[in-house]
């Protein structure tokens, strides 16, 4: 007998008082889903379907610890107090209900992959993400068609501050709106990833040109005094020109140079291959300074 998936474990038939405002109690609700699935003890829930059941409110499902998939879409609750031990929950489905904020009542579920909660009443984008930001394995979240999708940057928020998800609205997220989105709340961290640099020494003396048609202005050779060495501390007579010593001083110093890259004009290695085309050497600038 073939193992009976705890995801397909609901019924399909007509539910009692479904969409007529006499839907069953959470309580009753709960206990006929187990009784369809066969479940002998709490600890071998794994699925609960109770969609569609015109729920107003649900008890606790502390009870259930190793809950991991549940189907609470298409009632009407308002409020979420009945998941505060379930943190096996992998998949929740939210979806068309009464929720208008969902502050203090999820974050505590970090091993969620898919979070539907679209059809809401939800209206502040912030508190709704912070909400979220603990769930670092999220992939696939469902937040439209609530009030906080009209904030102008929605998106883009959305995709900054949960990096984690993939698929946002039914729409898988793109590398380009990453960058839209990192460039809008962290320009400075844009600009970072975007310009690798790198200091190293290098032997180069005083007025040699720096990187191909830069800096290519000699720099005047400074006079010494006939006949002495410069260092050397018995030696007494001054230059000529005070801005001479300067100079032979600087020459003591290390050469550093500073290099750049500008990342956006270097293909990915998935452009690569769908162009098929060979990887062009890097557009480096360099520039030296003592």
């Amino acid at each position: 007998m073939a193992k009976l998936n705890p995801k397909h474990c609901h019924s399909s038939g007509p539910t009692p008082g479904a969409g007529t405002g006499e839907g069953l109690s959470g309580t009753k609700a709960i206990e006929k889903q187990l009784k369809i699935c066969g479940y002998k003890s709490n600890v071998d829930v794994v699925a609960l379907y109770l969609a569609r059941q015109g729920l107003r409110s649900i008890p606790s499902l502390s009870q259930f610890r190793r809950l991991r998939y549940l189907w609470i879409n298409n009632n009407k609750i308002q409020e979420l107090t009945f998941l505060i031990k379930n943190y096996y929950l992998t998949e929740l489905y939210l979806n068309n209900n009464e929720l208008t904020d969902i502050s203090g009542a999820l974050k505590h579920l970090c091993s969620l992959q898919i979070l539907f909660l679209h059809n809401n009443e939800l209206k502040k984008l912030d508190k709704t993400v912070k909400e979220l930001k603990g769930m670092i394995s999220l992939q696939t979240l469902n937040l439209f068609h609530n009030p906080l999708e009209y904030d102008p940057d929605y998106r883009l928020y959305v995709i900054y501050f949960l990096p984690s998800v993939q698929l946002l609205d039914r729409k898988l997220v793109t590398q380009k709106e990453r960058e839209s989105a990192l460039n809008l709340y962290n320009p400075k961290r844009a600009w970072v990833m975007q310009s690798v640099a790198f200091g190293k020494r290098a032997d180069t003396s005083l007025g040699t040109t720096v990187g191909p048609g830069r800096c290519t202005q000699q720099a005047r050779r400074p006079i010494m005094p006939s006949g002495q060495e410069f260092g050397n501390n018995t030696n007494r007579v001054p230059f000529e020109d005070p801005e001479d010593a300067v100079l032979v001083r600087a020459m003591t110093r290390s050469l550093m140079e500073f290099s750049s890259v500008d990342w956006n004009k270097v293909a990915t290695s998935q452009e690569r291959r769908l162009e098929n085309k060979a990887e062009e050497p890097l557009e480096k600038l360099t520039v030296q300074f003592r």
